[in-house]
């Protein structure tokens, strides 16, 4: 049993989370806290395995906590948040501090509906309860700067990697999937790729609507590319990367003189998601005209790795996987990796460089 602290400043959701968590047989509810002060006094007492952090609350907020939780107890926590702008760009900072994940609120604060997120809030505690907390330490902000690139990158290759010939001369297509620790990732990644890459990059981060465009603000502001969310019948441009909005699935389209979106919320979720890594692979495999760098990140679960499937079946095709070492959780990587179609398992901190390799 992984002991859980409850931390909300409602007595009311305290009570609601603690009964979802109890609920579980993988959990046990050791503590409740009012606000943060309330929250470290009891992570130092109890030292539970797991904390649910409310990102509202008087006296100390859920961000300023959580920075001292990082600093001075750390402990895996999974932030709740409303999904107000202000709630999404203080949860996209929170992310950034640490938190391993984090869940929408229905419908704000006080949320009577929380019972529409049980079993997201139960499965996300789980997961984070396993989390190693070294790998939580807080990314520092990074300015933008130019990182020289070099060909000697070593490929760590899986046994039955495809080696087909990879056309250096093609245009380029980076196609970028994850979903738990996908926004520090995304910080490493992203903040690393020069201004003028020759490619548009393509990212699916399992996110809710609204959350998103706070992850694109937030990341455009530290990185030298351009990023922005992505919106239907946008063109795609080089040196910009674009994040598939929360609630919609977003697939390539050729038009022939350029590349477009379609961003739809029509089609049901795909493994559980819309956005859907999959979703974002199979449309880029029908486009034959580009060679794509694909990239699986730390997350829970397999998407992208059917779609990975299609995307080396119908193209040309290079596969970066993130390596268990820098995993938060080490799902949609090892899915992908069990394919055989993997070219290069990369610790986070090498995967812009390998990406800048293949671009080469």
């Amino acid at each position: 049993m992984k002991k859980v602290l409850v931390v909300d400043d409602s007595a009311f959701m305290r009570k609601l989370i603690s009964d979802f968590l109890s609920a579980s047989e993988h959990l046990e509810v050791i503590g409740i806290a009012r606000n943060g002060e309330d929250a470290i006094s009891k992570i130092k007492k109890f030292h539970p395995d797991v904390v649910t952090l409310d990102v509202e609350m008087p006296k100390m907020n859920g961000i300023e906590a959580l920075k001292r939780i990082m600093a001075e107890c750390p402990v895996p926590v999974v932030m709740l948040s409303s999904t107000t702008k202000e709630g999404a760009e203080e949860t996209v900072t929170a992310m950034e501090l640490g938190a391993v994940d984090f869940i929408a609120k229905p419908s704000g604060t006080i949320s009577l509906d929380l019972h529409k997120v049980q079993d997201e809030i139960v499965n996300k505690v789980v997961a984070a309860s396993k989390v190693n907390i070294s790998k939580m330490i807080p990314v520092q902000q990074k300015k933008s700067k130019k990182i020289e690139y070099s060909n000697d990158v070593m490929d760590k290759l899986p046994p039955k990697a495809t080696d087909r010939q990879w056309k250096k001369n093609s245009p380029k297509l980076i196609l970028i999937g994850t979903s738990t620790g996908g926004p520090r990732a995304l910080q490493q990644v992203l903040t690393e790729l020069p201004a003028d890459l020759e490619a548009p990059v393509v990212v699916v981060q399992h996110m809710p609507p609204g959350f998103t465009k706070s992850l694109a603000n937030r990341l455009d502001g530290q990185s030298a590319i351009r990023i922005k969310e992505a919106e239907n019948d946008e063109i795609l441009q080089k040196g910009t990367a674009y994040i598939a909005p929360g609630g919609f699935h977003t697939k390539l389209a050729d038009r022939g003189t350029h590349l477009s979106f379609e961003v739809s919320k029509e089609e049901p979720p795909r493994n559980g998601h819309r956005p859907s890594v999959d979703t974002l692979f199979d449309s880029a495999s029908t486009i034959n005209r580009y060679s794509k760098i694909a990239v699986v990140m730390t997350g829970m679960g397999s998407d992208g790795s059917e779609g990975l499937i299609r995307l080396k079946e119908r193209g040309d095709v290079k596969a970066i996987a993130e390596a268990k070492e820098t995993c938060i959780v080490f799902g949609m990587p090892k899915s992908a990796i069990a394919t055989n179609l993997v070219d290069s398992v990369e610790n986070i901190e090498d995967i812009s460089q390998s990406i800048m390799k293949y671009m080469m």
